[in-house]
C-alpha cells in the first residue's frame, strides 16, 4: 500500500488549499484516513479523520468550521479542504491509513503513512 499526498503550498492567511491523499495498492475502500500535522518543534497531532464509508468525521477542535474531510471511494483518494488558513495551521501535514474503524487521534493506530507536504501560511 502507497499513499500519495500532494497539495501543499504557501498561501496568505484567510486563503485555502487542498490536500489530497492517493492511495494505491491492494485496497479496498474499508479502510479509514486521518491527516494529521507537525510543526517545528512541536509532536505531530491528529487533525482529521474519516472512517471507511466516508459518513463519519472528526476533526480537531482549532480546525473544526474551517477545514471539510471527504473521501471519494471510486477514487481511494481523501480530500482535505482547508479554508480561512490561518498562521498557526502552518505545519507539515501526513495522511495516514488505518484498517480500522478510523477516526484515531493516536498516530499508533495507522498502518500506512504517505510523505509530508509543507502548508505554510503567511500573515
Amino acid at each position: 500500500v502507497q499513499l500519495q499526498v500532494s497539495g501543499g503550498g504557501l498561501v496568505q492567511a484567510g486563503g485555502s488549499l487542498r490536500l489530497s491523499c492517493a492511495a494505491s495498492g491492494h485496497i479496498f475502500s474499508s479502510y479509514a484516513v486521518g491527516w494529521f500535522r507537525q510543526a517545528p518543534g512541536k509532536e505531530r497531532e491528529f487533525v482529521a479523520g474519516i472512517n471507511w464509508s466516508g459518513l463519519s468525521t472528526r476533526y480537531l477542535d482549532s480546525v473544526k468550521g474551517r477545514f471539510t474531510i471527504s473521501k471519494d471511494n471510486t477514487k481511494n483518494t481523501v480530500h482535505m479542504q482547508m479554508n480561512s488558513l490561518k498562521p498557526e495551521d502552518t505545519a507539515v501535514y501526513y495522511c495516514g491509513l488505518d484498517w480500522g474503524y478510523g477516526l484515531s487521534t493516536d498516530d499508533r493506530r495507522y498502518d500506512y503513512w504517505g510523505q509530508g507536504t509543507q502548508v505554510t501560511v503567511s500573515s
